[in-house]
């Protein structure tokens, strides 16, 4: 069963929950602090390794990100692939890579690496992995969503980072993620940490517009990392929202979970809008539209030359 992410997480500041729960986080201390004495597997050169990880759970758009990066590779004319564990629980987001990129998917990483030497791919991007040391990335960004950001900034399960953000300073780039915030002071404390990285902000920039009809009503429904960006998305572009359900990240949807928000939605005279990520799991219900989503990066020649330095 599945459990919505703790309210109390995203706090600014801990609270008495977070502080009874700091124990509990010693064994995570723990195992990133052996995971960190770990050596990385000497792996050829033949193949360039990108990851797309994230030090906080859930909601940060590796997944957008990733296709975005394939994308840009492809169109520098670079044979690029996105690779993605096999864990059971996400095949909505393996769904989605697998329809919109070149992608392997295997119970481990490195099976995936040596599928994609033998279809001579140049660069392999991996959606998740930034904890996964048995592997040399040639480059690494870590995604935050500029909302939510650090959350109360304490490790789980106290809090919703699965590093310390001094973390930062191990790796190459940040993605900020959100509606078009003002991320100055944000950036200002990841420079702290990482005064050598690079940031690059990203914006939501829905692709499918003219499918709705603004004057109409909608519930919607997502079971995604962070619910509160989907919701300011579609506030940002004026859709008139009645009623939301939320549910876990990752969450599969029960006829009788569909079968509610269907019955809400008619007892109100609305229409029923999800995500694109959420719509792979319903078996194309005719009843149900979905927002697609692109992420627009503010400053991608700065990312293009990054990518080119490491080619």
């Amino acid at each position: 069963m599945k459990i919505k992410k703790p309210k109390f997480w995203d706090y600014k500041k801990p609270n008495f929950l977070s502080y009874l729960l700091l124990p509990l986080t010693i064994p995570l201390i723990v195992n990133n602090f052996l995971l960190n004495l770990k050596n990385n597997s000497k792996e050829d050169k033949i193949i360039k390794k990108i990851c797309v990880g994230n030090i906080y759970v859930g909601g940060t758009a590796k997944t957008p990100i990733s296709i975005k990066l394939w994308e840009i590779l492809n169109n520098l004319n670079f044979k690029s692939a996105t690779i993605k564990k096999g864990y059971i629980n996400q095949i909505d987001e393996q769904k989605i890579l697998k329809e919109k990129t070149k992608f392997y998917c295997f119970k481990t990483r490195q099976k995936a690496i040596n599928e994609a030497i033998k279809d001579s791919i140049d660069i392999v991007i991996f959606d998740d992995g930034l904890q996964d040391k048995s592997i040399n990335y040639d480059l690494k960004f870590v995604c935050f969503n500029s909302v939510t950001w650090i959350g109360n900034g304490f490790l789980m399960p106290a809090g919703p980072l699965r590093e310390k953000i001094s973390s930062i300073s191990k790796y190459d780039a940040v993605f900020l993620n959100g509606n078009g915030e003002d991320n100055n002071s944000l950036q200002l404390e990841i420079k702290k940490h990482n005064p050598n990285i690079k940031i690059f902000e990203t914006c939501y920039n829905p692709t499918n517009l003219d499918e709705f009809d603004k004057n109409e009503n909608y519930v919607i429904f997502s079971g995604i990392g962070n619910p509160e960006s989907f919701e300011k998305t579609l506030i940002k572009n004026k859709f008139n929202i009645i009623k939301e359900f939320k549910f876990p990240d990752h969450y599969d949807y029960t006829f009788a979970d569909i079968n509610k928000i269907k019955s809400c939605a008619k007892s109100l005279n609305a229409k029923i809008l999800t995500t694109e990520k959420d719509y792979m799991k319903l078996h194309n219900d005719i009843d149900i539209k979905f927002l697609k989503i692109d992420i627009a990066i503010k400053q991608e020649d700065e990312l293009i030359n990054l990518l080119k330095s490491i080619i």
